[in-house]
Parts: structure tokens; C-alpha cells; sequence
């Protein structure tokens, strides 16, 4: 049965396509949406570019039909712009009669609800105007259309079992064929049914439909790190493959994502040269209450955000330096020889970045639309690497399954030439991994 949606600013907001994303259904935009949308317009954000680009397609349909009489949509839907009234106000309870952006917006979709012969569902990412709504015997949708179920989020890898003469032809012959639902890259694990603890791990080859084994990492390991875990195996194996151009790692804090990803740059940038440089960037995101502005020009100011990276590469220096490698001072040093260049992502937008090594960590804190944009950003023989934690988010807009990290993953998994693991074990210390497991 066809249904009515009345659509609330923050879902125009958060995706200006979501008006060509109902279907056959028809649209209804409270003109209370349309004045906070003017509010939003001049802002220099995401936000205020989503809000121009409302503004933007409602005028093109301006162009077609008078907004209040409605305007047909490609699907065959009906597109209108719905005026508020005093009367519709007083139909709500007297505790929501307060005259506020909200309610004027639950007023016109109550006062629909009364006439309409379709449902009317009002969608909204407010959690407590859902709440209100549904108070008052309104239904209640979030917009679910970029959303990815956190707990089937594809995990890069799968364990097939067989026989013990499969493993052994799999040692043997260097690759095993093997028929099935598998995604391409997808990382296995081949287990002797009658004797799991004979194994063996390797990469599905999509176009061969064969699994083949794992890059092997040099002996010294990469910048004196060695995988400690099956997962970071797989991890590596995908950093190292210069095939592979778009590396996402998922995984709770102190699984060595950051590590494992800055370190195979390093290896590919400084002692392989395969990329011409390593760029590492995370977005400004504080974990609770932010420090305010901050002294000094753009390194001095992106010093405390950028420090976990810090971390990450003054620890490989130091593994270097421990087993008797080339001695260095510090990350100074690769970003004055230009191997490592640190930056917010706040400038990347009309950038080309071709042959680097691109990580963005902490992506779990970037919406779908943002890691659009970084992602075409990549010039030829570009690598991008997405890290994160899908559970720690600090960003207000976003949750575990409307991140672009999650999102990424899901919408990449049947690409040839994208890669995914998720990490599970916590190999920071034994306090760490205890840490993530009981709080």
C-alpha cells in the first residue's frame, strides 16, 4: 500500500538524496523543514553543504510544478511542501503546544495523520521527536537507508572445513580450488575436519576461485613488528598487496590497527618504494569536552590530535633502532625527508592524491558522505587504509551502523580490488585487552 513520509530537517541534513530514496511513496517537507534548512546554508560544514544542495533540488522542482500542489518524482511518488497552521498546533497535547521548530513539524504530520486515506510514517534521526511522535499515535521511522547491521558486518574472513588431503594438497600444490559464496580477498582459514589443529591460512582468489597463500612478510619484520595473531596475518597481507587499493581494518582498541597499517606504509614507502609518500590523517574529533582553540600554527595546533600517530611511529623508530637498524631521531626526521606527512582531513576536499599511501584512522567518526569524499580523492596508484572502532565513537551524527567506516565495508566486499579484516584480539598489553573485554 502506498505510504505517506513526512521528512524532518535532519534527515534532509544528514543525506540531501534521501527525497529519490522512497520509492513509489509520497514526500511530504513541512515548510518549518525548509526555514531551518535556510538556517543551515551558510554554514562552511558538511551541513551547510547538505543544506544548499536541498535547497538546490527543491528549487529545480519548483521549476516543475508549484511545491505546494505537489511535483511528480521519477518513481511515482508525489514530492510537496506542506504549510503549518495554528490549528494543527493546538491538535497536539497542550505539554507540546510550546511553539518550537519540532513541534510544528510533529503538528503538520499529526494534522495529515487526520486526513490522509495512506499511512503517514514521520522520519526522523531524532531519537526523542520518535519518541514524541509515537506519543501521540504517530508511527515513527529512523532513516535507516545508509545504515549497516553492526552485528552481520561482513568480517573479511571465514573457516572452511575438509578433509586432511585437501589441506595437505593445499601445502603441496601452493593453492587450493575452492567453489562457493566466497567475496573476493576474503581471508580463510582451510581446517582439517577430524584434526582442527591442522591448518592452514591463505586469500580467496575471486576471478581463479582458488585460495592462494599469504604474502609472506620479511623475516626482520616490518619496521621490527611481527603479526601475533592470525587476524594480523590477514591484516598485513592485505597491506602489503599493492593490487589491493582500498584496505578497511576493524577491530576494538589495541588489535594494532594503527600499528600494523603505519607500519607496512612505512615498509612500502621508505624501504620499497611503491609509494612516494606516507600520509596519515584521523579527523578532529575530542573524546569528551574539547580543549578550545589552540596556540601556534597549523603543526603546533594539530599536535595533540595527531599524537596517537606520534605514538604509533616514535614505537617503530624505536623496534628499528633495538635490533640494530639505521638510527633515527624521531618522526621529525621521515616528515623533514618527506617519506611522512601528517594532516587534518579538514583540507582534502578538490585535492588529487596520487601514488601515496594513504591512512585515515579513527574513521568510525566520519559519516558515509565524508569518506565519499576522501576515498575519491585517490589519484592514480593510491592506496587508502580505513581504521577504526565502530564501538567508540565521538561524533554526535553518526552510531556503529551509520558510520562510513561500517558503511565502507559492507558496500566494498564484493570489489576485487578492496580488502577487509576485522580484528578481535587485543595485543597492546594484557591490561589493555582486559580493559576492552570487562568495561
Amino acid at each position: 500500500m502506498k505510504k505517506t513520509f513526512v521528512l524532518d530537517t535532519n534527515v534532509l541534513l544528514h543525506d540531501p538524496q534521501a527525497m529519490f530514496r522512497f520509492e513509489d511513496n509520497d514526500l511530504v517537507i513541512p515548510i518549518t523543514v525548509i526555514e531551518e534548512i535556510d538556517r543551515f546554508k551558510k554554514d562552511m560544514n558538511e551541513k551547510g553543504r547538505n543544506a544548499r544542495q536541498v535547497s538546490r533540488i527543491l528549487d529545480g522542482f519548483r521549476a516543475k510544478n508549484k511545491l505546494i500542489e505537489g511535483v511528480p518524482l521519477e518513481k511515482g511518488g508525489l514530492l510537496k511542501v506542506q504549510l503549518y497552521t495554528e490549528e494543527a498546533m493546538r491538535g497536539l497535547p497542550p505539554e507540546l503546544q510550546v511553539d518550537r521548530g519540532d513541534n510544528r513539524i510533529l503538528a503538520v504530520a499529526v494534522e495529515l495523520q487526520k486526513h490522509s486515506v495512506c499511512p503517514v510514517i514521520f522520519v526522523t534521526k531524532d531519537t526523542n521527536l520518535r519518541i514524541k511522535a509515537d506519543a501521540v499515535g504517530l508511527e515513527a521511522s529512523d532513516y535507516e537507508s545508509d545504515k549497516v547491521s553492526i552485528d552481520e558486518l561482513y568480517s573479511g574472513a571465514v573457516e572452511v572445513q575438509m578433509d586432511k588431503d585437501e589441506v595437505d594438497r593445499f601445502y603441496g600444490q601452493g593453492y587450493l580450488p575452492l567453489q562457493g559464496d566466497y567475496y573476493p580477498n576474503q581471508c580463510v582459514t582451510l581446517i582439517e575436519s577430524a584434526n582442527p589443529s591442522h591448518s592452514a591460512i591463505g586469500r580467496y582468489n575471486y576471478a581463479m576461485q582458488r585460495v592462494t597463500p599469504l604474502i609472506r612478510s620479511p623475516k626482520e619484520g616490518l619496521w621490527g613488528i611481527h603479526p601475533r595473531n592470525r587476524e594480523q596475518q590477514f591484516a598485513l597481507n592485505l597491506l602489503l598487496d599493492d593490487n589491493i587499493q582500498l584496505v578497511t581494518l576493524v577491530g576494538k582498541a589495541g588489535t594494532g590497527k594503527t600499528l600494523l597499517a603505519i607500519a607496512a606504509g612505512l615498509h612500502l614507502v621508505a624501504d620499497q618504494g611503491n609509494f612516494s609518500r606516507l600520509l596519515v590523517s584521523r579527523p578532529v574529533f575530542p573524546m569528551g569536552r574539547d580543549l578550545g582553540f589552540l596556540p601556534g600554527d597549523i603543526e603546533e595546533k594539530l599536535a595533540p590530535w595527531m599524537q596517537p600517530i606520534f605514538d604509533n611511529v616514535e614505537l617503530l623508530l624505536g623496534a628499528v633502532e633495538e635490533r640494530g637498524g639505521k638510527h633515527k631521531r624521531g618522526y621529525k626526521e621521515l616528515v623533514d625527508m618527506g617519506i611522512l606527512e601528517i594532516e587534518p582531513l579538514t583540507y582534502i576536499r578538490g585535492r588529487s592524491i596520487p601514488k601515496q599511501y594513504m591512512i585515515v584512522d579513527e574513521a568510525q567518526n566520519l559519516t558515509p558522505h565524508e569518506v565519499k569524499t576522501i576515498i575519491t580523492r585517490a589519484g592514480e596508484g593510491t592506496k587508502i587504509v580505513l581504521t577504526g572502532d565502530p564501538y567508540q565513537i565521538d561524533n554526535p551524527y553518526v552510531d556503529a551502523s551509520s558510520n562510513g567506516l561500517t558503511y565502507t565495508v559492507e558496500k566494498f566486499k564484493g570489489q576485487e580490488i578492496a580488502g577487509h579484516v576485522t580484528l578481535t584480539k587485543g595485543e597492546r598489553s594484557s591490561l589493555a585487552e582486559l580493559a576492552a573485554n570487562l568495561l
